[in-house]
């Protein structure tokens, strides 16, 4: 399983978390994390000693209540930095403004326990979390560089370079170790409590992913539904119907109409086959994804060049929504695009699922004009995916999604 954070990285085999990209994250993290926060000490200093020098006059007011309100560009900046060592998003807390405008802004801003919690937050980043991550760089980095060098100037310092040379190895797990914590603290810090909107916003993202795996869950045993009950139930009839004809005169009109009436029969097994692969597609569930697009584009009115390359089984999940954004994409060219060829792509890369759908037909796709692109991009957004789409008019439409497989 792929590590979200930096603390989860530690958990892997030695040299697996030595070669992955881990110590390199977490060393940029701390780095940027000292010019970072001396930049905003220096910053915040000059502007509260200006701010209060002119006090006096209106400026100074303004001066200091932009002080105030620095906490919210700091935070921001932070819970950007925060994805080098934790992948996972650090909710927004604040909400939008009910009115346009500066001044409903700042009344929203100023209300707003989050706003104060991030100056709390920008307080102590500025004058001890920086110094700390500079003590712990210096600590696991420079002490050893300064020992390995020492004999430049004192060639009977010699035993130190073995010293020295004896604690580099440990340095990317004390910088990882001290970035997950660093990385832990920011996000108690500046996680959204209850009540505030990135808290509920979470809620409904979860809420939503859900009722997705539901719907799912229900789309599989109708399927099995129709496959195991009315279909097998359908196809008895239909052999039995086939018997019965044998036993009849052949050219009587009860063998015209069993004739007639296994045809009919023969068609609704058909349809109820076709049914049941858009309700969940049992290649799907038995082979997986890949083998569910091949049966899918072999289908297809557009001829379809296939080019999915997956290492394993996906998610449930990942598998359902991926099939039917190419499901959906598929019927799109084939009514819409009059396009004379399409094409697949799939790979899985860094625990992401990337699919790609390209057309050569007249593009121009637009959501709003009921191809089926709103739901999609609901579905995939459920997933917690993205989706890209390019469709000029008059030119290929490419459609691109990418979902997270953790």
């Amino acid at each position: 399983m792929r590590s979200r954070t930096a603390w989860q990285a530690l958990a892997q085999r030695p040299l697996r978390f030595l070669t992955s990209a881990w110590p390199w994250r977490a060393l940029a993290y701390l780095v940027s994390g000292v010019a970072f926060g001396a930049t905003a000490l220096t910053v915040l200093l000059v502007l509260a000693v200006a701010g209060l020098v002119s006090l006096i006059v209106v400026v100074g007011a303004v001066i200091l209540l932009a002080v105030a309100l620095s906490g919210i560009l700091v935070s921001r900046i932070e819970r950007w930095r925060l994805r080098l060592v934790d992948l996972d998003p650090a909710p927004d807390p604040h909400r939008r403004p009910e009115r346009p405008g500066v001044r409903s802004w700042l009344e929203t801003r100023l209300r707003e326990p989050a706003t104060w919690r991030e100056l709390g937050f920008t307080a102590v980043s500025s004058t001890a979390l920086w110094w700390m991550d500079l003590l712990v760089l210096g600590f696991a980095l420079g002490l050893p560089v300064l020992l390995m060098t020492s004999p430049v100037d004192d060639p009977g310092a010699w035993p130190w370079v073995v010293v020295g040379l004896c604690l580099l190895p440990a340095a990317p797990y004390t910088v990882t170790a001290w970035a997950g914590a660093r990385a832990a603290l920011t996000r108690l810090l500046l996680e959204p409590r209850d009540g505030e909107p990135g808290r509920q916003l979470n809620e409904i993202r979860a809420s939503r992913a859900r009722l997705v795996d539901a719907f799912d869950a229900e789309r599989r045993r109708i399927e099995r539904d129709l496959h195991d009950g009315a279909q097998q139930r359908l196809v008895s009839i239909n052999v039995m119907l086939g018997m019965a004809l044998l036993d009849a005169e052949p050219g009587s009109p009860v063998a015209e109409r069993l004739a007639l009436a296994q045809g009919e029969l023969s068609s609704a097994v058909h349809e109820l086959r076709e049914l049941s692969r858009g309700v969940h597609p049992k290649a799907l569930a038995d082979h997986g994804l890949a083998a569910a697009v091949d049966n899918l584009t072999a289908r297809s009115a557009v001829p379809v060049t296939v080019d999915v390359e997956l290492p394993h089984r996906l998610p449930v999940a990942v598998e359902s929504t991926g099939y039917f954004v190419v499901a959906e994409a598929l019927a799109n060219v084939t009514k819409h695009s009059r396009a004379t060829a399409a094409e697949v792509y799939a790979r899985v890369r860094a625990d992401v699922l990337t699919l790609t759908i390209r057309d050569n037909g007249v593009g121009g796709a637009d959501a709003a004009a009921g191809t089926g692109l709103v739901g999609l991009a609901d579905r995939v957004a459920a997933a917690d995916g993205r989706l890209r789409i390019s469709s000029p008019v008059g030119g290929a439409t490419l459609l691109h999604v990418e979902l997270p497989c953790r």
